[in-house]
């Protein structure tokens, strides 16, 4: 695993729209809480169905307790804020926010974003980031990719968004799904200057014959 590094603790927005991949999601946030830093959580409607259905996760959809999704001891920097709760921090400017992070990001979600609608604290929270000029990262995952998706992401990063997409690599050679997941969630955290060890990092392979990856070598990682 990567050796990580101090830094200071900060809040993070992170919103769940409807796309694929909540495991993203839900890694992220623990990842932050366990980092030390506070997290205001964010979902909409439809990212409580896909908890359903891809975390097997059982969700009132009119009182959701997303604090009970993680540990007890990480329940202190979190902060879970309704959908239409156009008070609540990410939704200002001088909250403080250091970064705003949308996932999984669904392609409507991104549209919406992409075009300045603000029609819930999710969108709302993204267009303060960029209105702000501060890190805006969105991790759509959808494929294929049409125009209209291809352009509304052009656009956010037209806007000096991060559009990260869920693509996780296969050179670290992963040997679970939870290391594909890892994956994304520690190039999130790399793009925001967050410290981390959820990944090895990649270093010149030796000039051995036969060995292809640092990882062939016997190396810790």
């Amino acid at each position: 695993m990567a050796e990580p590094t101090s830094t200071p603790s900060s809040q993070f927005a992170v919103g769940w729209s409807g796309g694929s991949g909540i495991a993203y999601g839900m890694r992220l946030v623990e990842v932050l809480l366990q980092a030390g830093h506070t997290v205001h959580l964010m979902a909409t409607p439809a990212a409580f169905r896909v908890l359903v259905h891809e975390a097997g996760v059982a969700i009132d959809p009119v009182r959701p307790d997303l604090a009970g999704l993680f540990a007890p001891a990480l329940r202190a920097n979190l902060r879970v804020h309704a959908i239409d709760a156009v008070e609540a921090a990410p939704a200002s400017g001088s909250a403080g926010i250091r970064a705003t992070i949308i996932c999984p990001c669904s392609m409507g979600t991104l549209a919406r974003i992409a075009h300045g609608f603000s029609s819930n604290l999710v969108e709302r929270a993204a267009d303060v980031a960029i209105k702000e000029g501060r890190p805006l990262v969105v991790v759509p995952r959808e494929t294929p990719l049409s125009v209209l998706h291809l352009e509304n992401m052009l656009a956010l990063a037209r806007l000096s968004a991060i559009v990260l997409p869920a693509m996780p690599g296969f050179y670290h050679r992963p040997g679970s799904v939870q290391e594909l997941v890892d994956f994304i969630v520690g190039k999130i955290l790399d793009r925001l200057g967050v410290a981390h060890a959820l990944v090895r990092r990649w270093q010149t392979p030796s000039q051995k014959p036969g060995l292809t990856s640092p990882w062939l070598e016997g190396e810790e990682p």
